[in-house]
């Protein structure tokens, strides 16, 4: 066996980065928040071939002292900590000092920088002994890579296309320009101009910076979120759920402006989903959450994707109940605008006056008077120029999916808005009506819970005994009566009522399960609201009934005030929107 020794310092820096190196996109991201914890402003990163011959990130920041800028390319050096209680409550978003020697020990790497007061840059070379030389760079810093991974074939021989890091280094990009709408970025890949985006300074500003970034469909599907309780705050915005994705690849999510992956934030966000999407598919969402960052360890993971907080289930109840609350309150209003409820794409256009065109009523022996004179008054509101003159517009406003004017096929609603055309799934609407007033009903009234004629009895580990202990109040909420026989057998004499049928001892281990990872468990809920689905959608009208003008246009009226009834218990849209503009296209009116 060798004898122990000690390593050489660019060996160390060489393992160091392979922990923060991966791949270009690495590199850039290190640097990027390095420019970020400098307070720049504005922020240039520059790739050629795909970051594998050049990356170079400027920025208008603070800058480095000429007499610091070999410090700084050594190992553990940095302005970020200086103590324990600093490491406790962390507000940078780099604090290790290994990234700029790491990447240095990959690449041939140059670092210039500026200070307001100084009177002009100095440039060092990384691993060249010389002093630093005088550069004319304004205020600020710049990193220039270049040849990353020339001296470590192994490594580099694992990176892929150049079109492949470029998408990595893009992705990575988008989620620095989400996190910090304050600061004007610019991306540039083989001296082209990818993406220029300015400083957010109005919500007009934001909403481009959305668009350029995510789509202008995402931008348009947008819901605003700003809750607090406490000291967390989660700000944001999430999309429709008519506006999801095949794959989780529209999900950005910080914390104290630290892009993260967690599975708790992920769990707590699929909960709140729950059964507003179609199987298989993925929400889309920005959201920030802000919190003491003494609750929050950052420093779990090299490349600092990672975090792990003090109280994960508040944490977890938190983004549960405030993403879960602002999905129940979104009202058509907001749906009817968003490209999801549009039966086609739609461009922006000015107001336009209303094209005279009638509201027809046709006739039906079983429409009452009441209705018809409703109907008439709605027409005049919609249309004053071609009323009678003896009909009053109604006083009220007009509700947002309108009145229905006939059924389609015993399957659809037809209705008029002030917008155009609503088509409404009858039974997916009514389905959804009925769960919501059945949920509401369930969490009312204590669950029933199903006696067993033979008790179960099963094995489980000692932990997930006095997990049962510790919860039991918990469990008997949910309709369990679980006790303890030993150390590692439990016993259940009752489970909830709507659950008879299921297989008991599963369901409690998958909640103990839940319990373990999250600290709370939805799974007891969830299948309840399964069961409560199935019974709605029994209980819901089906197709091919007639439906009667009144009984069409209670169904609207519960479709406005009922919390997520733009989708069905699966996640299918309810109702769409077809407005003038849409309807002059198909028809090619104006061209």
């Amino acid at each position: 066996m060798a004898q122990i020794h000690t390593l050489p310092s660019h060996l160390i820096n060489q393992i160091a980065a392979g922990e923060v190196v991966e791949r270009p996109a690495s590199v850039v991201k290190e640097l990027v928040e390095n420019s970020l914890d400098a307070g720049a402003g504005s922020i240039t990163v520059e790739i050629d071939a795909g970051g594998t011959r050049l990356i170079r990130v400027s920025d208008d920041g603070c800058g480095i002292d000429r007499d610091e800028l070999a410090i700084a390319l050594s190992r553990h050096a940095t302005s970020k900590i200086a103590s324990l209680e600093d490491l406790e409550k962390i507000h940078s978003l780099g604090f290790r000092g290994e990234a700029l020697p790491s990447i240095a020990s990959v690449s041939r790497l140059s670092l210039v920088s500026r200070l307001a007061s100084a009177e002009c840059a100095w440039r060092l070379q990384a691993r060249e002994q010389a002093e630093p030389v005088p550069d004319p760079l304004p205020q600020g810093t710049q990193v220039e890579v270049l040849e990353l991974f020339y001296n470590v074939p192994a490594r580099k021989k694992f990176l892929r296309t150049e079109k492949t890091e470029y998408r990595h280094i893009e992705a990575l990009f988008k989620n620095m320009a989400l996190s910090h709408p304050e600061v004007a970025f610019r991306l540039l890949h083989n001296q082209k101009v990818i993406y220029q985006l300015p400083s957010v300074q109005t919500p007009d500003d934001q909403h481009r910076r959305l668009a350029t970034l995510c789509g202008k469909n995402f931008a348009d599907s947008l819901v605003e979120i700003d809750i607090a309780s406490d000291d967390l705050h989660l700000q944001g915005w999430v999309a429709l759920p008519t506006f999801n994705r095949s794959q989780a690849d529209m999900q950005y999510f910080y914390v104290n402006q630290r892009m993260v992956r967690d599975k708790l934030i992920n769990h707590a966000v699929r909960q709140a989903y729950h059964d507003v999407l179609f199987h298989g598919r993925h929400p889309a969402y920005v959201l920030s959450l802000t919190m003491d960052a003494h609750e929050l360890d950052v420093n779990v993971h090299p490349q600092k994707h990672e975090v792990r907080f003090r109280d994960s289930r508040r944490v977890h109840d938190f983004l549960f109940r405030s993403l879960h609350q602002a999905l129940g309150e979104i009202q058509p209003e907001q749906q009817i605008e968003s490209p999801g409820f549009a039966l086609a794409d739609s461009h922006a256009a000015a107001p336009r006056e209303q094209s005279g065109l009638s509201f027809q009523i046709p006739p039906r022996s079983d429409r009452s008077s009441s209705v018809r004179e409703q109907m008439q008054s709605y027409a005049a509101l919609l249309h004053p120029e071609t009323a009678p003159d003896d009909i009053e517009p109604a006083a009220h406003t007009l509700p947002p999916l309108g009145y229905a004017v006939a059924q389609l096929k015993g399957i659809y609603i037809l209705a008029e808005n002030s917008d155009g055309l609503i088509i409404v799934d009858m039974h997916a609407a009514h389905e959804r009506i009925v769960y919501e007033r059945m949920k509401q009903n369930a969490e009312q009234e204590d669950v029933i819970a199903q006696p067993l004629l033979v008790p179960i009895a099963f094995n489980v580990s000692q932990a997930e005994g006095d997990l049962v202990e510790e919860h039991n109040e918990f469990f008997s909420h949910l309709g369990f009566n679980v006790e303890r026989l030993g150390p590692e057998q439990l016993r259940v004499r009752a489970v909830p009522a709507l659950l008879k049928n299921a297989d008991s001892e599963q369901l409690l281990r998958d909640v103990l399960a839940d319990l373990f990872e999250h600290g709370r468990s939805q799974r007891i809920q969830d299948y309840e609201n399964e069961m409560l689905s199935t019974m709605a959608c029994h209980a819901s009208v089906r197709a091919n009934r007639l439906l009667s003008l009144d009984e069409m246009n209670a169904l609207l009226r519960d479709i406005e005030t009922t919390e997520r009834s733009g989708q069905c218990n699966h996640g299918r849209p309810t109702w769409k929107q077809l407005n003038l503009d849409q309807l002059d296209k198909l028809f090619l009116r104006g061209q």
